[in-house]
């Protein structure tokens, strides 16, 4: 039941992740913006049943101790993203896995199931979006000046990143996330959802701050069979 942690390269990278379990059901966590598998999954990599699941959080790049590289936003950091995570997969062996994914790690998620049919097992999903609306920017602008976030979700961050590199990603992410908003219907990877294929169940909290509950319901409405 201990963890482990670790690191290994894929695509030209270090990526750090944590392991624990030996139930013959893989199951990987991706993180939302700025997370790591120790931030955003700590309570699953504790209870999580390691009889039947084998539960990997990683790291993805420029976050947590998957640095160096910095974190950057290319056009395509979320089919990077979700790239990354499958050869990561592979370079452990796992020959099928599940992907549980919240926010950013949410729509890699996404954009995994879709592309890579034959690796995934069951997706689960929350807080993800498929497109960005300007509302959604003028929320994530709103909140721009990290020094104001609850003390809450500050902390954590502020202690694994200090304050220098963790304003200055959410800003270059909120202005990635502007630009893609500037496109017709704001479209992350609207058009994948229908080659998802796989069991996907989607969850929404009602009162998230950042993702509006549309976002929810667009996915549930594309992903055929999803609950």
């Amino acid at each position: 039941t201990s963890v482990t942690s670790a690191k290994i390269q894929v695509n030209g990278v270090h990526l750090h992740y944590q392991q624990t379990g030996e139930g013959s059901h893989a199951v990987l966590l991706l993180p939302g913006l700025l997370g790591s598998g120790q931030t955003d999954f700590g309570p699953q990599l504790k209870s999580m049943n390691k009889q039947l699941f084998t539960i990997v959080a990683l790291d993805p790049r420029g976050y947590g101790k998957s640095i160096p590289p910095s974190r950057d936003f290319p056009p395509d950091f979320y089919e990077r993203d979700a790239k990354d995570a499958m050869e990561f997969m592979q370079a452990l062996k796992f020959k099928k896995f599940s992907l549980l994914g919240w926010s950013s790690g949410g729509i890699a998620a996404l954009i995994a199931a879709a592309k890579y049919p034959n690796l995934i097992h069951k997706l689960v999903v929350w807080g993800a979006t498929a497109s960005v609306t300007q509302e959604d920017v003028r929320t994530y602008n709103g909140i721009r000046d990290v020094s104001k976030w609850n003390e809450n979700v500050k902390k954590p961050l502020e202690e694994m990143y200090g304050l220098d590199y963790f304003a200055k990603t959410y800003g270059a992410w909120v202005d990635r996330l502007s630009l893609f908003a500037k496109n017709s219907d704001g479209n992350i990877c609207q058009e994948l959802l229908p080659d998802i294929k796989c069991p996907t169940f989607i969850i929404h909290g009602e009162k998230d701050p950042l993702v509006s509950q549309l976002h929810a319901e667009y996915i549930h409405k594309h992903i055929k069979g999803s609950r």
